[in-house]
């Protein structure tokens, strides 16, 4: 299977899950608006989904598909089959007690960690607490929901693994659903979404746990134990873990920042929604195939294949997110209008939205290109050299966050986070070119640079529409007018974009053939043996 149909495959079932994850936003703005159990409801979920970011999908992405590839290539399925079992088993008993720590420690968390600005609301600090407990398991759930999924991905099974996400939409659009039917106030409203998400982080582990026997394998329970594999793991996890979970981080410390004002939580969340579009379908895309793709080809010997593999990343990158940037940048408010403004979301919290969305779209091709870069390092079981790079962007967030929230309010904590991920993304990408782990090509600089040119023109075709269809995306517009005019605007600049990129020499037909055609070297005996077991070929 080619690299472009496998970034398709996890890509097309990420896209599925943040049109699920639209539709939820879009009745948790009706249900809740910016009010007080909106910025409740968020907080306390930012805390279980921080730590899965951490502990999870950074650590397992990172550390472990490196390691069971190598277990695949050296000793075959059973080899891998008992590595597996002895992570699982010291996993679940250290996520165990970080549960029960937590739990215990919940109090104390939200005052000093997850919400400092909720101290001073006796009843709202104490529903935070509550709902931040009913939803910490979620990472336990989670956490090994990761596992299951590198072994799938390494196996080149992508699609449960990729599809798993969706079920969290499910549940809290189907508790919307009933909060709404039932006529459920806000307060019932986020109870019942707390509810859904534990639900939800048990059914996917529950379809992962399905996809992993349907590759052929049987997860057996084992008593923990510190085997030099699974010591080896934890070295490279820990740093993995804080790496992969950077723009988790950045956000907690927004979120702390942002907690002593009313509705900048919310209004934060409700951009970060819409930007994860492009954020998910692309960069986890890329990040989910590149990692075990590179990985085998560094231990099968095949460097210009790992260097091909780098490049076309990046280049896949920048041609999908250069647009969608420069598309969240000039259409902000509009895209915040037709999807939130109803119900108690009105026209005051589009402009704040708005403006932090377009803020999070200048950020966007930085936040994928770390995607695309982070897996160079990792692919090399190099785990801490991105984790220092973290380290100075986490730094600088909480810096620029702390000195422009007391003028900007929560544009100050979206310029911060933007200004994070491109300090990231020139750390990796200079450290990788100095070592020799990333080729320089002049060809993709200059296509990249074309890239540019073919969003600005769209840039333009998409003011122009904008200002001319004005009428018809206006706030007392019908949401059916609203929304067909929005849809026609985006294909038109699709078309613009697509158009503008070919004609000018941005793509080319042969570049998207030869990676659609693009076969692993017939040598490389890692990559053959896990199409065998998959039946592919």
């Amino acid at each position: 299977m080619s690299l472009v149909r496998k970034f398709a495959t996890v890509g097309g079932a990420t896209l599925g899950s943040r049109i699920f994850g639209f539709a939820r936003e879009t009745l948790m703005a009706a249900a809740l608006g910016t009010g007080p159990m909106a910025d409740v409801f968020y907080a306390a979920f930012r805390f279980p989904n921080l730590f899965r970011r951490l502990f999870a999908e950074g650590a397992f992405n990172a550390a472990f598909v490196p390691l069971f590839a190598k277990e695949i290539e050296a000793n075959g399925i059973a080899g891998a089959k008992r590595f597996s079992e002895e992570v699982f088993g010291v996993l679940f008993s250290v996520l165990f007690l970080i549960t029960i720590a937590m739990e215990l420690s919940m109090p104390l968390l939200v005052r000093w960690v997850i919400a400092p600005g909720f101290a001073n609301d006796p009843e709202k600090f104490s529903i935070t607490v509550r709902m931040a407990a009913v939803m910490f398991p979620y990472l336990m759930c989670m956490s090994l929901t990761a596992m299951m999924s590198g072994m799938l991905n390494s196996l080149h099974h992508f699609f449960a693994a990729a599809v798993a996400p969706i079920f969290l939409n499910v549940m809290m659009i189907g508790a919307l659903f009933y909060s709404l039917w039932t006529g459920a106030d806000a307060y019932a409203t986020a109870w019942y979404m707390s509810w859904g998400v534990l639900a939800a982080g048990i059914l996917q582990l529950l379809v992962v746990y399905v996809g992993v026997l349907h590759a052929g394998i049987n997860i057996g329970i084992r008593m923990p134990r510190f085997t030099p594999n699974v010591k080896r793991l934890l070295i490279l996890a820990v740093p993995a873990a804080v790496t992969g979970g950077i723009t988790q981080i950045n956000q907690m410390i927004g979120q702390a920042i942002a907690s002593s004002k009313e509705g900048a939580i919310a209004a934060l969340q409700y951009a970060d929604r819409i930007y994860q579009l492009p954020l998910g379908v692309v960069g986890i895309a890329v990040g989910v195939v590149l990692l075990p793709e590179l990985a085998r080809a560094l231990k099968s010997g095949h460097l210009k294949e790992a260097g091909n593999l780098q490049n076309r990343s990046i280049e896949f990158v920048l041609f999908l997110t250069l647009p969608a940037a420069v598309a969240l940048w000039i259409l902000c408010d509009e895209i915040i209008r037709v999807l939130y403004e109803r119900g108690a979301f009105h026209q005051e919290n589009t402009a704040l939205v708005g403006s932090i969305l377009a803020i999070y779209g200048l950020g966007l091709p930085a936040f994928v290109l770390i995607k695309a870069l982070q897996p160079g390092f990792y692919a090399r079981e190099d785990t801490r050299t991105p984790m220092r790079f973290s380290a100075v962007a986490v730094a600088v967030n909480c810096a620029i966050a702390l000195s422009l929230f007391p003028y900007f309010g929560a544009r100050g904590i979206a310029t911060a986070e933007t200004c994070a991920g491109w300090l990231s993304t020139v750390l990796l990408f200079t450290t990788l070119l100095r070592r020799g782990h990333l080729t320089w090509e002049w060809a993709l600089a200059r296509r990249a640079v074309l890239l540019m040119v073919a969003s600005a023109i769209m840039g333009a075709a998409i003011l122009y529409l904008a200002h001319r269809w004005e009428p018809w995306l206006a706030s007392g517009v019908s949401l059916l007018t609203k929304v067909s005019t929005l849809g026609l605007l985006i294909l038109i600049s699709m078309a613009v974009y697509f158009t503008a990129a070919f004609v000018i020499g941005g793509a080319d037909f042969g570049m998207i053939r030869r990676n659609l055609n693009r076969k692993p070297p017939a040598s490389a005996p890692s990559s053959a043996s896990a199409e065998a077991i998959n039946g592919e070929g």
